[in-house]
């Protein structure tokens, strides 16, 4: 199969049943057995999910992609033992970071549910065409990303966590703040904002937040 079509669903999915490291191998750049140049998208598709799992406080590097021609046999075994090790290392997902059974939950949970609009995100605002891993790699870590990861992807991550938080029960922005390990500012200001919008609700009597 062309790793083009492994999708960023796949890999969120795969950490939110508790596997500790993800590993995706496809054929050299620019080498591709198909024609289509999937490894590309593959690549892509990687290296905006390190952003945001970085993002969510888990290490990026429990993802890895690595791009090997077919006759490499003993090169493949050898990267994967590697990122086997690499893996043990880091130790069981969320521990080695500090984050709880819950808040991994919410987190990964949030990130599932936005893979549609993340995809359109990709195809909209952050396809690329370069030539070389290297260009890749340049374009995800520059300051253009951050800001685009900042002005489309952040605020839906926080939304999305508080949302689920808040199907289980009404909770205070206090409350909130400790679980998601977010400031009470920036709690309030995700709430007023989900408020306005009708999504979310202040029951005066419990002086929680409730979903609307």
């Amino acid at each position: 199969m062309c790793s083009g079509r492994v999708d960023l669903g796949h890999v969120l999915r795969a950490f939110s049943n508790g596997v500790d490291g993800v590993f995706i191998g496809g054929c050299r750049l620019n080498e591709c057995n198909y024609a289509t140049q999937g490894n590309f998208h593959a690549l892509s598709m990687v290296l905006l999910c390190k952003r945001i799992l970085n993002h969510l406080g888990l290490n990026p590097e429990r993802l890895r992609i690595q791009f090997i021609a077919g006759s490499e046999g003993n090169l493949f075994a050898e990267i994967v033992d590697d990122f086997v090790s690499h893996v043990r290392g880091l130790g069981p997902l969320g521990q080695s970071e500090s984050i709880d059974e819950q808040g991994l939950r919410l987190k990964l949970q949030a990130a599932t549910k936005l893979v549609p609009y993340f995809r359109v995100v990709s195809n909209e605002r952050l396809k690329v065409r370069f030539k070389t891993e290297e260009e890749y790699q340049e374009f995800y870590s520059s300051e253009e990303l951050d800001r685009l990861f900042r002005e489309l992807i952040t605020d839906r991550l926080a939304i999305g966590q508080i949302t689920l938080l808040l199907r289980e029960r009404p909770l205070s922005t206090g409350e909130i703040s400790k679980i998601l390990g977010l400031t009470p500012s920036e709690v309030s200001r995700h709430l007023n904002s989900s408020a306005k919008q009708g999504l979310i609700r202040y029951e005066e009597s419990q002086k929680r937040f409730a979903l609307a």
